[in-house]
């Protein structure tokens, strides 16, 4: 079954715009946030910490920060009195800092975030009935240009730490106010329940940050969320794949969009070192390494591009014996973007041949469009604001 033709309707405008202050990381001291585990204790150690107690003080500490979300070390209290003081000499537990919230009228939020050297990226809250899903960037930008993707025309500035991808997740609860309450009722309501790693950047060019700040969240004495509730999306870095199912074992979503290499080319440029066979033989083995069901394959639908009835069937064939979803993706437009949307009923068409084939065709809803806040829409404030300052010199003729 596909979603009736309503659901491409764009999403209301605005209702808000929020500035939120935060503390900016301290320089002379280092960052809980994101160390794995042997991380923190190795930090401990070299702080004073006795070896002997070492891991109750991690498994102390890590409680405080990402169980019950306390910034303060004061606020430790099963902690020696001197040993906090220690603590916030040596340490401290920064976030991102929340420059704007923006909300749509369909409950999307979108944050634009400052991270240390005054770069910005953006995160995603998206809420469901019965859930929500967090999407977080991985960089400062993006290496792989993709011709489609509002976030491929701003340059790689850098690659996010394992502490600025956990503290987007921080971020978020602390917005929603999802952080229990000592003394409270347990509650296993979770508004965010789901995590994808499909913001900014290519998770899978920043491996290890990614797999470290993965490690922290998945811990179930913290944030505690499974790895079934993790999705990874990569444009196609094949020799990292089988990393990916080792080492973090989330699952996994493939940017594919294309079922000809000359199209992907286009695209996804990536392509062109690891063409659309090679993509394929690594994705075989996912499921197995990683013991995960299925892989999900996003396939954007561009008006004239890859929306055939001949894609859709080729598509077919391309992933046969794949344990694999197709997520068909109405292409979200931005400016000056260089394609339109698929209608409704090339969509639909194309979804119905691959559900015949026996694969799940769902078409993704588009979710806070008037924030530019959908797949593919997102670039940093500063980058969008210069590129439309280019555009305006251009057009008066500056």
């Amino acid at each position: 079954m596909t979603p009736p033709a309503d659901k491409l309707t764009h999403a209301p405008v605005v209702q808000d715009v929020l500035t939120l202050p935060r503390k900016a990381p301290d320089a002379g001291r280092l960052n809980i946030v994101g160390l794995t585990r042997d991380a923190l204790r190795e930090a401990l150690i070299a702080a004073g910490t006795p070896e002997r107690q070492a891991r109750m003080r991690v498994g102390q500490i890590w409680q405080w920060v990402y169980h019950w979300g306390v910034r303060d070390f004061a606020q430790m209290t099963n902690l020696a009195k001197d040993y906090r003081a220690l603590l916030a000499e040596r340490f401290e537990i920064a976030l991102p800092e929340v420059v704007t919230r923006q909300v749509s009228d369909d409950g999307t939020r979108k944050y634009l975030l400052r991270i240390n050297g005054g770069h910005e990226v953006e995160t995603v809250y998206i809420p469901e009935e019965g859930r929500g899903t967090l999407c977080v960037s991985s960089q400062v930008g993006c290496t792989l240009t993709c011709s489609f993707c509002h976030t491929g025309t701003q340059k790689l500035v850098r690659n996010l730490t394992a502490g600025e991808i956990v503290g987007q997740l921080m971020v978020a609860r602390d917005d929603l106010g999802e952080w229990p309450e000592p003394g409270a009722p347990k509650d296993e309501t979770r508004l965010v329940s789901n995590l994808v790693l499909m913001g900014m950047g290519e998770p899978l060019y920043n491996f290890d940050n990614v797999r470290d700040a993965m490690r922290v969240v998945m811990d179930p004495e913290g944030l505690s969320l499974s790895r079934r509730r993790i999705t990874l999306s990569t444009s196609g870095v094949v020799p990292e794949i089988a990393r990916t199912a080792e080492e973090i074992g989330c699952q996994l979503a493939v940017s594919f969009h294309a079922t000809t290499d000359p199209v992907r080319d286009v695209l996804v440029p990536i392509n062109r070192r690891w063409n659309i066979q090679a993509l394929l033989d690594a994705l075989r083995d996912y499921p197995r390494l990683s013991n995960s069901e299925r892989i999900t394959f996003e396939y954007v639908m561009l008006d004239g591009v890859n929306d055939s009835d001949e894609d859709a069937r080729r598509l077919v064939r391309l992933i046969r014996g794949i344990p694999a979803k197709i997520n068909l993706i109405p292409f979200n437009e931005w400016p000056g973007a260089p394609y339109r949307r698929s209608s409704w009923d090339r969509i639909e068409a194309f979804a119905d041949i691959i559900y015949k084939a026996g694969y799940a065709s769902p078409i993704r809803t588009p979710r806070g469009e008037d924030i530019m806040a959908a797949c593919g829409q997102l670039k940093s404030a500063t980058e969008r604001g210069r590129k439309s300052a280019a555009q305006i010199a251009a057009e008066a003729g500056i």
